[in-house]
């Protein structure tokens, strides 16, 4: 089994992550590459150095340029703010070294659209972070609405919503301030990119987005507390999509409805480990939802877990991630979700926000 050299930049929340999927996911997959934590770089030299120490990286890198250019670093994984993605993920590809890169793909539209050309200019393997289309249950709604179980799909409805800045009175962070780190930079790329998974591109939009805590104590808010949006997808199907930071009580809110003409699905992530199906067969009295338990039967769930129902969990999704990273660079072919997905959710993105200026229908760019 060869080995690879990850490089990893950001030490953060992500950051500790991937280390520990990069950590385990030799022991959980056996994938054809086995990965070696190398090199992780951070803000300073000093937390590189705390994070080497804590997540078991060989060596800590003095800044991000160091890392790309080292030739023990093979692969960059970059769990670093939005605003750094592009820099780097462009000084790795002129290098040939395949780049992971958190979600969403950079700051803005032009951050996506260079980083999707650079990628495709370098013909290296590329992967955006979207870790909640990757738990067994979504991946077998995927499954279900591709084999027609529920017959042609009519409606979709999404959400991501949470409450971390529900409370008022809780003071201004990094999140409040800038366009890039509202909800719509933050929470709505994970629902966009599953309902383009589930259903295929979004065609046009409707939005509104709305600032509701205006100020955390004397600091003005810059961005967006909640939207929602109603769409129309390329097939046909109509939708609506709600994202919210303020939404209490709710802690991870990544729900969706879809309804066919044949059966529904229903998906809660606060219960990850369970999805509700509708078939419209058999006698009417004998009809309703019924809860499928996730288990071995059920895609990626059986390298965790013999026992059905008894769950995968957040860090499961970042260990299939790197599974699917390190097996895309091995076949040196991209694997669903690359940087192609990201830029897909960052013109949906850019639509919204368009239609929330002028109240009209906008078009989805397509490429």
């Amino acid at each position: 089994m060869q080995d690879i050299g990850i490089g990893l930049v950001g030490g953060g929340y992500m950051g500790k992550a991937h280390a520990v999927a990069y950590s385990a996911v030799g022991a959980v997959f056996a994938p054809r590459l086995r990965p070696r934590l190398e090199m992780v770089a951070a803000s300073s030299v000093e937390s590189a150095e705390r994070y080497r120490a804590a997540f078991g990286f060989r060596r800590a890198a003095q800044d991000w340029q160091a890392l790309v250019a080292d030739p023990a670093v093979d692969a960059v994984v970059i769990a670093s703010p939005q605003a750094t993605h592009r820099a780097i993920a462009e000084a790795a590809f002129a290098l040939g070294k395949p780049v992971f890169c958190e979600k969403p793909l950079g700051a803005s539209l032009e951050d996506a659209e260079a980083l999707c050309a650079a990628a495709e200019a370098s013909g290296v393997v590329n992967m955006i972070g979207f870790n909640y289309v990757r738990t067994p249950a979504t991946q077998y709604a995927r499954r279900l609405i591709a084999e027609g179980v529920i017959g042609d799909v009519t409606w979709f409805r999404g959400e991501h919503t949470e409450d971390f800045l529900a409370d008022p009175e809780a003071p201004a962070t990094w999140r409040t301030d800038g366009e890039a780190n509202g909800t719509m930079g933050d929470l709505a790329p994970h629902m966009i990119n599953a309902a383009q998974a589930l259903l295929g591109p979004v065609e046009s939009v409707m939005a509104d987005i709305e600032i509701v805590h205006e100020s955390r104590g004397d600091t003005p808010v810059t961005n967006d507390d909640q939207a929602h949006m109603l769409c129309r997808f390329a097939g046909g199907a109509m939708g609506h999509m709600f994202f919210s930071r303020i939404a209490t009580g709710r802690k991870m809110g990544y729900i969706y409805e879809v309804n066919g003409t044949r059966g529904a699905i229903r998906f809660n992530q606060e219960d990850q480990n369970s999805l509700w199906l509708y078939k419209a067969e058999g006698p009417e009295a004998e009809r309703g939802f019924r809860q499928i338990l996730i288990g071995p039967a059920h895609p990626d769930y059986l390298a965790f877990c013999q026992g059905p129902g008894h769950g995968t969990g957040y860090q499961d999704q970042i260990i299939i991630e790197a599974r699917d990273f390190l097996e895309a660079i091995a076949d040196g072919a991209n694997r669903w979700p690359s940087f192609k997905a990201g830029l897909d959710v960052a013109h949906v993105l850019d639509a919204a926000r368009k239609s929330h200026s002028n109240g009209r229908w906008q078009p989805v760019v397509h490429t």
